[in-house]
C-alpha cells in the first residue's frame, strides 16, 4: 500500500514531463518522432547474390549427376536470388555425398590394387582401373572429352565410370584376372 502511494506521485510527474516535452516540440515546429515507424522495418534485408557462385554450385551439381548417373535437377528461380542460392548449395552437398560412396567401391579399390596407379599414363590403358579407348568412349564419353584421358580424371570418376559398366551388365568382365584375385568373379 505505501509502494502505491509513492508511485503515484512519481507517475503524474513523468506524465507531466512527456505533456510538456510534446508540447515544446509542437511549438517550436519540431517533427514528433513516432514510437514506431509508419513502415515495418525488414528484419531480413535482401542481400545481393552474386549469379556467377549460384552458377558454379549448379554446375559442380550437374557435372556429379552425370558422373554417377542421376538425372540433373533443375530450378525455376533466377541465379542470382537467395532461393537459387540456397537451393543450389543443398543440392551439390547431396550430390558430393552421394558420389562419394560408389556402390561397389571396395571391389573397385580391390582392382585398382592390382592394376595401377590412379594417374597411369601409359598406352594402351589409363588411370587405376586400367581403362582402354574403347571402354572410355562407351561409358564415359563427355569426361573423355572433357578431361581427357582416364588418368587426368578423380578417382572417384574413374570408379563411377567403371559402375557405369558394372550396371550395364558387364559386371567386373573387362577385369577378369583381377576381379578373381578380388574374389569377385
Amino acid at each position: 500500500m505505501n509502494q502505491k502511494r509513492v508511485l503515484l506521485p512519481v507517475l503524474a510527474a513523468l506524465l507531466a514531463v512527456v505533456a510538456t516535452a510534446s508540447a515544446l516540440a509542437a511549438a517550436t515546429g519540431l517533427p514528433r518522432k513516432r514510437a514506431f515507424p509508419k513502415k515495418a522495418i525488414k528484419i531480413a534485408a535482401k542481400r545481393h547474390v552474386n549469379p556467377k557462385v549460384t552458377r558454379r554450385l549448379r554446375d559442380a551439381t550437374w557435372r556429379w549427376q552425370i558422373v554417377i548417373g542421376v538425372r540433373r535437377t533443375r530450378s525455376a528461380a533466377p541465379l542470382n536470388s537467395r532461393r537459387a542460392l540456397v537451393y543450389w548449395r543443398r543440392h551439390v552437398l547431396h550430390v558430393r555425398k552421394l558420389a562419394a560412396h560408389p556402390p561397389h567401391m571396395q571391389g573397385w579399390l580391390c582392382i585398382h590394387h592390382f592394376e595401377g596407379s590412379w594417374r597411369d599414363g601409359s598406352d594402351p590403358y589409363w588411370g587405376g582401373l586400367q581403362m582402354d579407348r574403347v571402354f572410355m568412349s562407351s561409358y564415359a564419353p563427355r569426361l573423355l572429352l572433357r578431361r581427357g584421358w582416364a588418368n587426368r580424371w578423380t578417382p572417384l570418376e574413374q570408379m563411377w565410370v567403371a559402375e557405369r559398366a558394372h550396371r550395364s551388365g558387364r559386371g567386373y568382365g573387362p577385369w577378369p584376372n583381377t576381379a578373381r584375385y578380388c574374389g569377385l568373379l
